[in-house]
């Protein structure tokens, strides 16, 4: 007489590669979102230095928030931000090149701050002239790559980055969404790119932090387990 094998009637567990996929999406969702409310908190305080030493200047009918900043801005710096943040650890993989260099949340911080104060000397140093100050820009933007970062993944993202962001603005600027007072490289001012780039490796650091931080998690668990 054959004996017929019953199922239990609990739920089904996944399979280890299916559950491993499900938390990849979830965990990159969340260092997606974290990013954009990064990126959201910058562009609201940096714009807003921008704004007070009047090197940005907007039309009375895009004001639209209690920072005098048009709605537009934190919402597209924060999904820049995330992209960038989320493309640099997924370059590194891709390359086989894990970054290693100043992997601690202090040297994190310090490139924040860093980031901050090259955009901070770009409102307020007074030069003879743009030249002057875009190379000065230009020469702390790098060090700034080279203090915190070193990879040449992430230099030449930063500089890609960079291209990309400021044919984004001379277009905007173009088409008379906001302009630049006393611009000098056609619509806007010299030393933008050296923002666009400083940024960038900083968002760049902050999304390969978060996914280091990521996978020492996923291995613990693992161990735990």
């Amino acid at each position: 007489m054959v004996e017929e094998e019953t199922e239990s009637p609990g739920p089904k567990k996944c399979g280890p590669y299916i559950s491993s996929v499900t938390s990849q999406s979830v965990n990159l969702m969340i260092r997606g979102v974290v990013l954009f409310f990064i990126g959201v908190f910058l562009a609201l305080v940096l714009n807003l230095l921008q704004i007070q030493r009047n090197v940005t200047l907007f039309p009375p009918d895009v004001i639209a928030s209690i920072f005098s900043s048009a709605w537009w801005v934190p919402p597209c710096c924060g999904t820049a931000s995330a992209v960038i943040g989320l493309l640099y650890p997924c370059i590194d993989r891709h390359l086989g090149e894990p970054h290693k260099f100043n992997r601690e949340w202090s040297n994190v911080m310090r490139c924040v701050a860093v980031f901050v104060g090259i955009n901070h000397a770009s409102a307020k140093l007074d030069f003879d002239n743009n030249i002057q100050l875009s190379l000065t820009l230009a020469a702390l933007s790098v060090g700034l790559w080279w203090t915190f970062d070193r990879s040449r993944s992430g230099f030449g993202l930063g500089v890609g980055i960079a291209f990309l962001a400021t044919v984004v603005t001379q277009l905007l600027v173009y088409n008379g969404v906001y302009q630049y007072t006393s611009p000098d490289f056609l619509y806007v001012r010299s030393w933008l790119p050296c923002i666009f780039f400083a940024g960038g490796i900083t968002m760049g650091n902050i999304g390969r932090q978060l996914a280091m931080y990521e996978c020492k998690v996923i291995a613990e668990k693992s161990h735990q387990e």
